[in-house]
């Protein structure tokens, strides 16, 4: 069994909640469009439009305002190169390749248990419906 892991207590309104760091990192990896765009970049160097080929289903904007954010926090790094049309090429950087190091395990962990997770969905009942009954 891992060891417990100790989070910092959050007292409302102090202005913790911004300092925790599980929040702080999770706030940008956590949403539905960072750990693929990471995954995407995991093989090597890819330009914008790769990047959006290998996700599949995200939107021009949502990629771009993704790709910012991965940036912005330091996983990936953004270069341009001086060419008609321009050419911007985007790259994990060493704290983005050690994320996907963590990550990976989950990664697999959820390709492994989609199924029982999506049949648990489909059964679940929620509790008012099921007062109702």
């Amino acid at each position: 069994m891992p060891a417990k892991l100790i989070l910092p207590p959050v007292v409302p309104g102090s202005g913790h909640e911004t300092r925790c760091p599980v929040r702080d990192v999770l706030d940008c990896i956590g949403d539905r469009w960072s750990l693929l765009t990471l995954l995407a970049l995991a093989d090597g160097t890819l330009r914008f439009t790769e990047v959006k080929r290998a996700i599949g289903d995200i939107s021009q904007r949502m990629l771009a305002q993704t790709l910012r954010a991965l940036e912005r926090d330091g996983y990936v790094t953004r270069e341009v190169h001086a060419s008609v049309p321009p050419k911007v090429e985007y790259t994990l950087t060493a704290l983005g390749e050690s994320l996907l190091t963590k990550v990976t395990p989950l990664i697999h962990w959820a390709n492994e248990n989609h199924g029982q997770v999506r049949k648990a969905r489909k059964a679940y009942v929620p509790p008012q419906a099921a007062t109702a009954l």
